[in-house]
């Protein structure tokens, strides 16, 4: 996430993708222009790199450093929020396509680990999807039904590897795999750099145009990049106000690995059908050094701002099930865009010919962003693709309506915030590393007090469209619930939609 104050640390972290990205300091002139520097945009720029198109990919931070370092690298064909939802919304056609897409996106990863010889832990391993309360084998009954409707090879199989699951149902898709997200990206920015791609870290692009033939990108250092194509592959596209952002939602996500020892369970993947539902895996460490990582916990961005309740609740799940787990070694959060109908915005944005935008991963970034890598480059090289339909950024789905006025009501609700009280009534009364919104008059402030006593004020005002910011503990951010803009305590903009900085105050 980039955050300033970084109060957590993923398992990942430890990784630098791109050492020799530098800022970009001059103007630039490429056939394909890429902002954001996760697994989507630089799968997208190795591939247009590997079809012979001059590319250069631009991040506000460093290269990768955004939230694939903040997954926990499920690589999965099993649709995030079940294939039964997903038929009754978008009918078994397209369903089936789904599979067929982020199947395809797998294997891509795996090829291409292969061809580059990126040493990533990447290995084929089963998903299983499991009740760990008493009353859910209806949920595994659906989708067992599900995925034979459109062809999914599963089976049903009893008994887990977890303390009092032996004889617990579960459904086991074979075909899923994991992989170190920072290792692939170190590799395929390298591929990228090798193929005569450029890098630039540290430069916010602040607009984006399509001019007559071709784009127009404009830094907030004042260069230009200009292209033939354009793809904006930030967590929340910063290119439109609203075309795409009413029809997704931010959810933030919590993650944590412990030490496990070699043998303990068996090497797969693992969810359950809670609701937040959580998942687990194991991550190679060296020797007989393992991790388990485990993630879940979601919640709306800034609907509750109760870290450490999540991080109990995943360590309590986490043991109940592993008795024998080690020590906690990392704890981090992410940001998941999740969409009305469950399937990813990859494509021409609405409205232009020349911009493309990836965005909306449903919890499935990974292998959303390995399709837009082949989504988009079949469309720019050959001029169409057999997934247009199903990712079309521009859709409607008339089924999912329920869902897109719910979402949307966080923004009716969050413009009323402004005449409330603040939740402290001077800044005078925040403590030491504590952040909160205070009123001043008729101005509601975004104000956090450093440990050396630092007071940093700024609007409360998220700079995309004026929704009230809400603060977030335990990254040390100020998260916009409407449509997932962070900022820092200084008030920098973090992750898009917003790419200015909240207001300063006089």
């Amino acid at each position: 996430m980039n955050v300033g104050d970084e109060r957590t640390v993923s398992l990942w972290a430890s990784v630098n993708v791109a050492p020799d990205a530098v800022p970009l300091t001059r103007d630039e002139q490429v056939d394909v222009v890429v902002v954001g520097s996760g697994i989507a945009g630089l799968s997208v720029a190795y591939e247009l790199a590997l079809a012979g198109q001059r590319v250069a990919v631009i991040d506000r931070g460093s290269i990768g450093s955004g939230m694939t370092a903040r997954t926990t690298a499920h690589l999965t064909s099993i649709c995030d929020d079940y294939f039964s939802e997903l038929i009754a919304l978008r009918g078994r056609q397209l369903a089936r396509l789904f599979y067929e897409s982020q199947s395809a996106a797998i294997d891509h990863i795996q090829a291409v680990q292969e061809t580059e010889a990126i040493a990533c832990d990447f290995r084929r391993l089963p998903g299983f999807l499991f009740p760990s309360s008493a009353g859910q084998d209806g949920t595994l009954e659906r989708e067992l039904d599900a995925a034979r409707q459109i062809g999914i090879a599963v089976e049903r199989t009893d008994g887990l590897p977890f303390e009092g699951f032996s004889t617990t149902p579960a459904l086991r898709y074979a075909g899923q795999a994991t992989f170190h997200p920072l290792k692939y990206l170190q590799g395929l920015a390298a591929g990228i750099q090798r193929r005569g791609g450029a890098l630039y870290s540290d430069t916010v692009v602040e607009k984006v145009e399509e001019t007559s033939g071709g784009v127009r990108m404009t830094t907030a250092s004042g260069f230009v990049v200009t292209g033939i194509w354009a793809v904006v592959a930030t967590n929340s596209p910063i290119n439109d106000r609203v075309a795409i952002h009413t029809k997704q939602a931010p959810y933030r996500t919590y993650a944590m690995s412990f030490e496990i020892r070699a043998g303990i369970i068996a090497d797969g993947l693992y969810w359950d059908t809670e609701d937040p539902y959580h998942y687990v895996r194991l991550q190679p460490g060296g020797g007989e050094r393992h991790f388990l990582v485990v993630g879940g916990e979601d919640h709306k961005t800034g609907a509750v701002d109760d870290a450490e309740e999540r991080f109990a609740n995943l360590t309590a799940w986490s043991r109940r099930l592993i008795p024998d787990l080690g020590a906690e070694t990392h704890r981090w959060s992410g940001q998941v865009m999740e969409t009305t109908d469950y399937v990813g915005f990859i494509g021409r944005n609405p409205g232009n010919e020349r911009v493309f935008v990836v965005t909306g991963d449903s919890g499935e970034g990974m292998t959303h962003g390995v399709v837009a890598a082949l989504l988009i480059r079949d469309v720019i090289v050959n001029g169409s693709s057999s997934w247009q339909e199903l990712y079309e950024p521009s859709r409607k789905t008339t089924r999912a309506i329920g869902d897109y006025l719910r979402e949307n009501a966080t923004a009716i609700r969050n413009f009323a915030e402004y005449i409330a009280p603040g939740e402290l009534d001077s800044v005078e009364k925040l403590g030491p590393g504590e952040g909160a919104i205070v009123r001043e008059g008729l101005t509601k402030i975004a104000a956090f007090r450093d440990e050396d006593g630092t007071l940093y004020k700024r609007s409360a005002s998220c700079t995309h469209i004026g929704c009230h910011v809400h603060w977030n503990s335990l990254e040390r951010c100020w998260d916009c619930p409407c449509h997932g803009s962070h900022f820092a305590v200084d008030g920098t903009a973090l992750n898009g939609p917003a790419v200015f900085p909240l207001a300063g105050l006089v």
